[in-house]
């Protein structure tokens, strides 16, 4: 939080009034932790800065599904089994010759060559959280007694910190709208909160005060901008920037800087592109309060390339007990249009081969349909869809059993996924450490690259 009181003639002393200014601070329950402390915390790692992390600028978008999409009517359709298990959906055919994906999915189905499936992902728990698609495959209670592992976004924040020092390295976009307890992207574990996601839907910007003006209101960007410029000047009058620690300069610069607010605003944007991503708002459907928010895609592509290196975001709500395939419809339509709008835009900007995409949930959904037309959850088996990062697309990896209940070939664990993720942005899951606060060197996923993809 970044809160300003009053005018300058009533804090002649800068920052050392206590209250007067607050710079970049992150409150996760009771400890706060600011921008400039994060900074701090990098500058002490040992070989984790960004001049030496030696990855140039590569980055990950990783989108969950919260609540747990259904296999067995996305990618993995199945047309032998009873009505009962197959439900409403027919399969239809895809770029890739003898690939069939769910109806629902047009636009994926005629760029398939630029995406991958996976059918048999194992290993989850029933269990609504973040965890199995954030923090590199690893049990759920692994290291929990010194704050569990941490996500990928914290991970690459920490080894190899800020592309530009004026934009966070991990940012987790999650709608208000679209929040549950348990779809928080931004997930820090050991590395404690100075690594966690910069969220700007929530208090980290939201909460940015400067002479009455609210960042969040980021569709009035020249009063936004005019508010920086008059804060940057009042602490240039006062000596508070000259007085401030090189961190805490730094710290300013993030806050003060446009470039951050400018990635955020689509508004931006060409209205050709934005149409194509969409507008995320229900077009027959809209399930349980929760819309999805298609501007995000578009966000966090200008986010990456405004030198983000991991961009978390929650699209939609999936946990779909009741009407499955109203949803399916309405959801999946919706994902369809501003997935393959992302893919289009990252390769017409030259980016595709860098930002590796994936989108999945935390568990897949019972083969039998319940008495409410909806399927509950099924932990056996799940399922993803990956683009980018120079990954080999245009296949489908793993199958499922008749019935879609459990991995029938070439099971997919998801510490094998993130090792490929890891792989994509250019590091070796299976040498790269991060040490826990104990000292001891920590892998960050547990598996290896899916020679089916590297």
């Amino acid at each position: 939080m970044l809160t300003v009181h009053g005018q300058p003639a009533h804090y002649c002393d800068g920052v050392t009034r206590r209250s007067a200014l607050r710079i970049g601070t992150f409150a996760f329950g009771a400890t706060a932790f600011t921008l400039a402390d994060v900074y701090r915390a990098e500058a002490k790692a040992k070989g984790v800065s960004a001049s030496n992390a030696g990855l140039g600028h590569k980055a990950v978008i990783n989108v969950f599904l919260g609540g747990g999409p259904p296999h067995q009517d996305m990618w993995d359709i199945k047309t032998e089994a009873p009505v009962e298990i197959r439900g409403e959906f027919k399969p239809i055919a895809t770029k890739v010759p003898g690939l069939q994906i769910g109806e629902t999915f047009p636009k994926i189905a005629a760029m398939m060559d630029k995406f991958a499936v996976i059918r048999s992902l194992v290993g989850g728990q029933d269990r609504h959280d973040p965890w199995w698609t954030t923090s590199g495959g690893f049990p759920s209670n692994s290291l929990s007694g010194i704050g569990g592992r941490p996500s990928i976004g914290a991970a690459l924040a920490k080894m190899c910190g800020p592309v530009d020092p004026s934009v966070p390295p991990f940012v987790g976009l999650c709608d208000k709208t679209q929040h549950m307890p348990w779809s928080d992207p931004g997930q820090h574990g050991f590395l404690g909160s100075t690594f966690a996601a910069f969220k700007p839907s929530g208090p980290d910007l939201a909460n940015m005060r400067m002479n009455g003006v609210n960042a969040a209101n980021l569709g009035d960007r020249k009063k936004l901008l005019a508010g920086f410029d008059s804060l940057r000047k009042e602490l240039d009058a006062n000596g508070a920037l000259a007085a401030a620690d090189a961190h805490t300069q730094r710290a300013m610069n993030v806050l003060l800087s446009s470039k951050l607010v400018d990635a955020l605003d689509v508004t931006k944007e060409d209205p050709k592109v934005r149409d194509r991503y969409g507008d995320g708002k229900p077009y027959q459907f809209q399930f349980d309060g929760a819309p999805t928010a298609n501007d995000q895609f578009l966000m966090a592509r200008r986010l990456v390339q405004a030198g983000v290196r991991c961009v978390s975001l929650t699209f939609g709500r999936w946990d779909s007990h009741g009407k499955n395939f109203d949803l399916v419809r309405d959801h999946g339509g919706k994902l369809d249009q501003a997935l393959t709008a992302l893919v289009w835009d990252l390769e017409r900007n030259d980016m595709l081969n860098d930002v590796v995409v994936i989108a999945w949930g935390e568990f897949g959904r019972t083969p039998r349909i319940n008495k409410g037309g909806g399927r509950d959850h099924w932990a056996p088996v799940n399922s993803a869809i990956l683009a980018g990062g120079g990954l080999k697309t245009g296949q489908a990896i793993g199958s499922t059993n008749r019935l879609g209940e459990t991995a029938k070939d070439r099971p997919v664990t998801y510490g094998e996924v993130f090792a490929t993720l890891y792989h994509a942005l250019g590091i070796n899951s299976e040498t790269a450490t991060i040490n826990d606060p104990t000292g001891r060197p920590q892998y960050v996923a547990d598996g290896v690259a899916m020679k089916e993809l590297v």
